[in-house]
């Protein structure tokens, strides 16, 4: 499942022809994509080593849901060259003709290793873990597990879009518990959420996203024992989406879930897919506490067939031998998160934007704007540039607008200037 929604109507390149399009505003013109200056190859930080030509020769979602003038700023699609050694692993295997079904444990192997490196976690071991198609498709898989029709499943709003359909898809209930003002879970309100989804006994399960999509915040090791204590408390089954785990700022510690005293019958979806940009290349990897293991023997067999055999090789070459571009891909968002910052106080200083301490996604409240409960829409039609809107991340979305940072410099500074000519 990608990251983003459709484009409004009207809104599709293929659909939209050049009369289709809004004008610019008033004395306004903005940069066509082509003229915006990025790096060169040789540049440090792969966010900026491509050029907007090869960008736009792309056909992935976030290069063709819209016309060639709009700046595509919403899916979480990063705007970077392959890592060398997940390019090389996928040639080798192309020259070979491996192209056939996944099998073995390399990929959790891989997992483990850069676990234990990463954060100091030993704890996803091989025989603790089962492979699936994606993240959104193994959160599925173990909600199945764990739940049944009818069941609740708490979320903490604003959140991934996609969590919505897909747990009512399956017939199962969303029970809201909003975050807090500071944007960090509130213990009151999931409490309470917890209480409300338990009350008719039902087996209610939490659906936890670490680090948090849209708002970028990463939970701390109190804040996830506190949660640990109340789903046992309250007979809550933890399920943690942790995709932009590798993604995280400068300073700021990630903790897995599942590292933390009291989990042991959680449940964690990990891939490699959103810090080495390979949405494409379908594979993920769900990870069991040791009192979870038996619900996660209970997923079909024939769910392991769903990844792609390439997907495999790539996230585990990426977890093996990728963490050096992925350290530069950091440095370069830690760089883009204070330019954000800069920008937005100086040219749009209504807009209020907390640096995130992970993802590549920016979290902007446009309230003080007055341009309605989605903004983003406003900034499509009048600046020409594509954000999430708030509004379908659920209760506390509205008038918000979810902007992804994985991209050059130069074209946030150019989205800054459209945004703020738009909200003009």
């Amino acid at each position: 499942m990608n990251e983003g929604q459709p484009p409004p109507a009207g809104a599709g390149g293929a659909q939209t022809s050049a009369e289709d399009l809004r004008p610019s505003p008033p004395g306004v013109r903005f940069a066509t994509m082509d003229a915006i200056r990025h790096g060169s190859p040789g540049d440090p930080n792969p966010l900026r080593r491509l050029s907007p030509d090869e960008l736009r020769r792309r056909t992935s979602m976030k290069w063709r849901a819209y016309p060639d003038d709009v700046l595509p700023l919403w899916v979480a699609e990063m705007d970077v060259p392959l890592a060398e050694p997940v390019a090389r692993a996928i040639t080798d295997a192309v020259a070979l003709g491996d192209t056939g079904y996944p099998f073995g444990t390399g990929y959790a192997e891989a997992l483990a290793e850069f676990a234990q490196k990463r954060w100091g976690w030993d704890g996803p071991a091989p025989e603790r873990t089962a492979i699936v198609p994606d993240v959104m498709l193994g959160i599925v898989e173990v909600l199945k597990a764990i739940s049944g029709p009818g069941d609740p499943v708490v979320v903490n709003c604003p959140v991934y879009p996609p969590f919505y359909p897909f747990v009512e898809h399956m017939d199962r209930r969303i029970v809201e518990a909003p975050l807090g003002g500071d944007l960090r879970i509130d213990p009151a309100g999931l409490e309470n959420a917890f209480r409300a989804a338990t009350a008719d006994g039902g087996r209610a399960a939490y659906l936890l996203c670490s680090p948090h999509n849209p708002t970028g915040t990463v939970h701390t090791h109190g804040e996830l024992a506190a949660v640990a204590a109340l789903a046992d408390r309250y007979g809550v089954r933890v399920v943690v989406d942790e995709i932009h785990a590798p993604v995280v700022a400068s300073g700021t510690a990630f903790v897995p879930y599942l590292s933390v005293p009291g989990t042991e019958s959680g449940l964690s979806l990990m891939s490699a897919s959103k810090a080495w940009n390979l949405a494409g290349l379908k594979a993920a990897l769900a990870v069991a506490g040791p009192a979870a293991a038996d619900d996660l023997a209970r997923i079909p067999e024939e769910v392991s067939h769903g990844p792609s055999h390439l997907g495999v090789i790539a996230h585990t070459a990426a977890l093996r031998n990728g963490t050096e571009w992925l350290d530069a891909v950091l440095a370069g968002l830690d760089q883009n998160r204070r330019l954000l910052a800069g920008l937005l106080a100086e040219h749009l200083p209504g807009v209020r934007y907390r640096p995130a301490e992970g993802t590549y996604l920016a979290w902007l409240d446009c309230r003080s704007l007055g341009l309605g409960d989605d903004p983003a829409e406003v900034f499509l039609e009048r600046g020409r540039v594509a954000l999430n809107s708030g509004k379908t991340f659920g209760t506390g979305g509205a008038g918000h607008v979810r902007l992804n940072l994985a991209t050059s410099p130069e074209t946030i500074t150019e989205a800054v200037r459209r945004m703020t000519a738009a909200a003009a």
